[in-house]
């Protein structure tokens, strides 16, 4: 335990537990996609899975450990960019951006305003404080009717826009985030570094497309809501 808490406190140390966390939020949010996915499937597919989860006894221990894994990732990660500012001085700067690509330089600003986004998408979503107008509405079996709730919410086209917006931060953000973590495991050479990139890519879009997806299939109409099955 002691030489954990020692390696934390190095730099290396502090990287591979950014590495870490990364890895534990991007699985989490690859599981919160393929949940999503379900409003494709309608409305009692969708109602049951969130009815489901929000009857899980270990829902609150999730939420708390996912909670406590971004915080970490989010100090442990602020530490780093302060301590990498510190270690240059006007001797050392020789803009180092010109390799660095987009993302990478921007990592701290996309994690922040994706961060804001969850804040304001759990608000809407999960605990009904903004846009609560169809928070209480019941579906034909009685439960809380999410996916309704869903739909009303993509079409508004400012919801749906800082959604697709949202997802497009966390696609720069991700895409750098995949490749650190192989770095930082020591998965670093030319002879598969492009490889990794290209994987990482391919991951990410994966991903955009599929929260995007939903947005833009309500607000198209292709995903809506049936008459009569919601009540409030």
């Amino acid at each position: 335990m002691n030489r954990l808490v020692r390696l934390s406190r190095t730099s290396i140390g502090r990287k591979l537990l950014v590495a870490i966390t990364g890895l534990l939020l991007g699985l989490f949010v690859i599981a919160h996609l393929m949940g999503n996915l379900l409003v494709f499937k309608g409305q009692e597919a969708f109602n049951a899975y969130a009815d489901y989860l929000k009857g899980h006894p270990l829902l609150w221990v999730g939420r708390l450990g996912l909670l406590l894994v971004l915080l970490i990732h989010l100090y442990t990660a602020l530490r780093l960019v302060r301590e990498n500012r510190e270690a240059r001085n006007g001797r050392y700067v020789v803009d180092a951006t010109v390799q660095a690509s987009l993302a990478s330089r921007h990592m701290l600003m996309t994690g922040l305003l994706v961060l804001a986004f969850v804040v304001y998408h759990l608000l809407h979503l999960t605990f009904g404080v903004i846009h609560s107008e169809h928070f209480t509405d019941l579906d034909t079996a009685g439960r809380p009717d999410v996916y309704s709730m869903v739909v009303h919410g993509f079409r508004v086209p400012w919801i749906s826009g800082s959604y697709i917006v949202a997802m497009t931060l966390l696609a720069f953000h991700l895409i750098h985030g995949v490749v650190s973590f192989f770095q930082t495991i020591g998965l670093h050479h030319e002879s598969y570094n492009r490889p990794i990139r290209s994987a990482a890519v391919a991951l990410v879009l994966i991903i955009f497309v599929g929260f995007c997806s939903i947005p833009l299939a309500v607000f198209s109409g292709y995903v809506n809501v049936t008459v009569g099955d919601s009540q409030p």
